[in-house]
């Protein structure tokens, strides 16, 4: 058979070229430049923490969402989990005394496992499995550079010290975005059985039935069924977004493609 690796090469040079043809003409069109102009003169007048709150906006917004979103969680949460105390004529919880109960644990260990298990699953397959169309994928025929080897980088001052440092601190640091999802998801997910447990043996006591411990709660239906209706929703949205992004756009945002874009252009 045939070496084709130097036809092969033709391709992904000739298709990397022509991307980085269209990246540099919507980058340089004259909207995108006005644009880069106005952020780069916000960012000159400002200083101190105004300029803190602009190069962080993203975080700080997201993180206020969630504030406020913990709020009502844990107010409504309390409401209703003394309401139905009441009905059992079992004494109500103050809102410190909510935040240690089961339900509260629960509620909150369930989500967080769904969540950081979805982002954590998500980068590992956008390593090697690819939606043509989609700007959460990577291009197939073109080079990234995501898939550049960091240890040619060793001698750039401007690399990570990980990178520099080369060996068993590399091969961690180039695993750690994913590494470190997991980890809080498994994180979470024992937080999960540490308060579904407490919830679980609340009614175990109630009717006089044998308790279990964080451990065995794991083995039952019902904290598998707390999981998969959380799992199955956030890889359901993660699905819908891959393919939503090959027809839509939405300008100005990085997780969409060019307004201009074609649907068969791959990648942000």
């Amino acid at each position: 058979m045939a070496d084709t690796s130097p036809q092969v090469r033709k391709v992904v040079d000739q298709a990397t070229r022509e991307s980085e043809r269209e990246d540099h003409k919507r980058a340089h069109s004259a909207s995108a430049v006005r644009e880069a102009t106005k952020r780069a003169q916000e960012l000159q007048r400002l200083s101190g923490l105004e300029r803190f709150v602009f190069e962080n906006a993203l975080t700080i917004v997201a993180l206020a969402f969630f504030a406020v979103s913990m709020l009502g969680l844990v107010m409504a949460g309390h409401s209703a989990y003394n309401e139905d105390q009441r009905q059992h004529g079992e004494a109500a919880l103050t809102v410190m005394g909510y935040l240690t109960s089961g339900h509260f644990m629960e509620a909150i260990g369930e989500n967080w496992e769904s969540a950081f298990l979805q982002m954590g699953v998500f980068v590992l397959l956008t390593r090697f499995l690819y939606q043509r169309g989609s700007s959460e994928s990577k291009r197939i025929e073109e080079a990234e550079a995501v898939d550049q080897d960091p240890r040619e980088a060793r001698n750039d001052p401007k690399a990570p010290w990980p990178v520099r440092r080369g060996g068993m601190w590399l091969t961690l640091y180039k695993n750690s975005l994913s590494g470190v999802l997991l980890l809080l998801f498994a994180l979470s997910l024992w937080l999960h059985a540490a308060g579904g447990a407490a919830k679980y043996n609340e009614s175990q006591r109630a009717h006089g039935e044998e308790i279990v411990s964080a451990i065995r709660y794991i083995g039952t239906s019902e904290f598998w069924f707390e999981s998969f209706q959380n799992w199955q929703s956030e890889f359901f949205s993660v699905g819908v977004l891959a393919l939503l992004t090959i027809w839509f756009r939405q300008k100005g945002s990085p997780q969409s493609k060019p307004v201009a874009a074609s649907t068969e252009d791959t990648g942000e």
